[in-house]
């Protein structure tokens, strides 16, 4: 499976972004995709998952009620719509897949080249 996302961009507080996550090759050998995040001088964290199959999700609390993942199976795409962005949000945004759906990041692979949010205060 190769990921390609894309979406990241320069946005200011309060603003939206939706990041796209396009998954080719045996999408469907794997249980679930992810999106983590990484900021300067920090460690990757987990941010959004969803199941391919039945579209059960999860969300990391500091994204709970601003964020939400969606996956179109028919484009073998996921989706991360990111709502009332704030400059702690800004971060590079990765896709990746798992069979084992955890909130961590070494149970992921492969994964995405990662695309740039930069939320402006």
């Amino acid at each position: 499976v190769q990921l390609q996302a894309s979406g990241g961009g320069l946005v200011q507080a309060g603003d939206s972004l939706r990041l796209s996550c396009a998954a080719s090759g045996r999408t469907f050998s794997y249980y679930a995709m992810g999106w983590f995040r990484q900021a300067p001088g920090k460690e990757r964290e987990f941010v959004a998952a969803i199941t391919w199959s039945v579209g059960s999700t999860h969300y990391s609390d500091s994204v709970k009620a601003r964020f939400t993942i969606s996956r179109d199976n028919a484009k073998n795409t996921v989706y991360l719509q990111m709502n009332s962005l704030r400059p702690e949000d800004t971060a590079v945004y990765y896709c990746a897949a798992t069979n084992h759906l955890t909130y961590y990041s070494t149970s992921y692979y492969p994964w995405g080249q990662g695309t740039q949010v930069t939320v402006s205060s």
